[in-house]
């Protein structure tokens, strides 16, 4: 076995998953505020409270969306962007850090991004319903396709082939954070109306423009690239929202700090939550670039996903928060 509980938006390892021994507790400590990391490329998201979830019919109960609940947040710094594969170059160059997916030695790649030959050699994810995705051997954030690949002209990409630990890692040597869910969706709405799906709005193309990276087409066999990318898309791709941040949904997933509890909604603190105790997955939020209406709108600033921290994808990557001082 080598996918989870059948998660289409993005695989995972199984428990049963040998962790590569230097990693091992790895993030495993409690929630920290950072306050001395540089602001260059972050933006000031303003405290406040707001609805936090979404009850329409339009989502996924199981996901744990609602119930929809009052929160209230002190102000915050975010990265404007995921965090690139030039800064995270930087990072694994000044620290030699070797992540998950390079440790492991596979990452799960779309098969749609596989030539013929590689789709044949690679072992196909396990999960029945997930044909799309593919163990390839080779495959991490340098080599995102597998080998061959490169990232030498996707430097301000976001990097991808990231787990929960490895997001961790970079955000401590940067001294930063993860941001917690609660403050990503409240960062994501842009300071909209809490029934809007979008950072900018409740229409998914406003004025027939696109505004985020998802799949166009029919799923997965065919996109069209009509927003104007068949695989990530640059990380300021688009406009960014009233916050100035760009591709809160679509493009990459996101990993936020706190574990992933579908019932957490219901039990949650009104101020400053940090998630629930430990569990076996941490929250993922914002979709992707493979999100499609068919069978996964969880490109919306109120939805949820999770998945084990040591999983690793195409899709997959993350963006830093800092405290205010």
């Amino acid at each position: 076995m080598t996918s989870t509980d059948g998660n289409c938006c993005a695989p995972g390892r199984t428990s049963s998953a040998v962790a590569p021994t230097s990693l091992e507790g790895a993030g495993a400590g409690t929630f920290q505020r950072m306050r001395s990391a540089s602001v260059e490329g972050m933006r000031r998201i303003p405290g406040g409270d707001f609805l936090m979830g979404n009850e329409r019919n339009y989502g996924f109960a199981a996901d744990g969306e609602g119930p929809v609940h009052r929160v209230r947040l002190d102000p915050f710094y975010l990265d404007a962007t995921t965090v690139t594969n030039e800064q995270f170059n930087a990072f694994a160059n000044a620290t030699r850090y070797k992540t998950e997916a390079e440790q492991f030695g596979w990452s799960f790649v779309f098969y749609g991004h596989l030539s013929t030959s590689q789709q044949q050699a690679a072992a196909r994810a396990v999960v029945q319903g997930t044909e799309w995705w593919c163990r390839v051997d080779g495959a991490a954030w340098r080599h995102p396709e597998g080998p061959g690949s490169t990232i030498k002209q996707r430097w301000a990409y976001p990097v991808v082939h990231i787990s929960w630990r490895d997001a961790v890692a970079y955000a401590a040597w940067a001294g930063k954070r993860l941001p917690t869910e609660a403050e990503w969706e409240w960062a994501a709405r842009g300071g909209l109306a809490p029934e809007n799906r979008f950072p900018w709005g409740d229409e998914l193309e406003p004025d027939g423009k696109h505004r985020m990276n998802v799949w166009q087409g029919v799923f997965p066999s065919h996109n069209t690239a009509a927003d104007g990318y068949v695989g990530t898309a640059p990380a300021r791709a688009y406009k960014p929202n009233a916050y100035g941040l760009y591709n809160m949904t679509g493009n990459v997933w996101e990993w936020c700090w706190d574990w992933f509890a579908a019932d957490y909604y219901q039990r949650s603190p009104a101020e400053n939550p940090t998630g629930p105790e430990a569990t076996d997955r941490r929250v993922l939020r914002g979709g992707s670039y493979l999100c499609h209406a068919s069978y996964c709108n969880r490109y919306r600033v109120d939805a949820r996903s999770s998945n084990t921290p040591d999983s690793s994808a195409t899709n997959i990557g993350f963006r830093c928060a800092r405290d205010i001082e």
